[in-house]
């Protein structure tokens, strides 16, 4: 911990830019939306801080803080203003999949089959009737990587 500090006294915006990467990274790899804007609190502590501003680790820690929670507010406004019928979590693509046309690839044996729809070819279960290969069904559900279609 006492080098942390002992960095942070010299060297405050690399703490802040590792901390910004490492923030950026994790969300790359996972997609949550999350931590889109602390990554970018912290790059902008860590340039107040490279350009000389001496505030301090609390009022640093301040500032990150203040500037994530406003960010991630109005990120969030702006998304409901620009699209207001988003849904919840704009990474489930299964579910926005539902009520679209999938062409059936792969014949359903036993109510399982496959279809593609989006662009992507998806594992489905058919409710009732028959889809041969060529046709078209709707997908009335997702579960998973499982869309659930029915004829017509």
């Amino acid at each position: 911990m006492d080098a942390i500090l002992s960095l942070h006294a010299s060297q405050p915006w690399w703490i802040w830019l590792a901390i910004g990467v490492a923030l950026l990274a994790v969300e790359a790899a996972i997609s949550s939306e999350w931590l889109l804007w602390p990554a970018v609190a912290a790059g902008v502590v860590a340039v107040l801080t490279a350009l000389g501003l001496r505030l301090g680790l609390t009022a640093e820690v301040a500032i990150f803080a203040l500037l994530t929670a406003a960010m991630t507010l109005l990120s969030r406004r702006l998304i409901q203003r620009v699209n207001p019928n988003d849904a919840a979590d704009v990474n489930d693509r299964s579910s926005r999949l539902v009520g679209q046309q999938a062409r059936v690839v792969e014949p359903f044996v036993a109510g399982r089959g496959r279809v593609f729809v989006s662009g992507a070819e998806w594992a489905a279960e058919i409710n009732a009737g028959e889809a041969p290969v060529g046709t078209y069904v709707t997908v009335v559900d997702a579960s998973g990587a499982t869309l659930k279609v029915t004829t017509g």
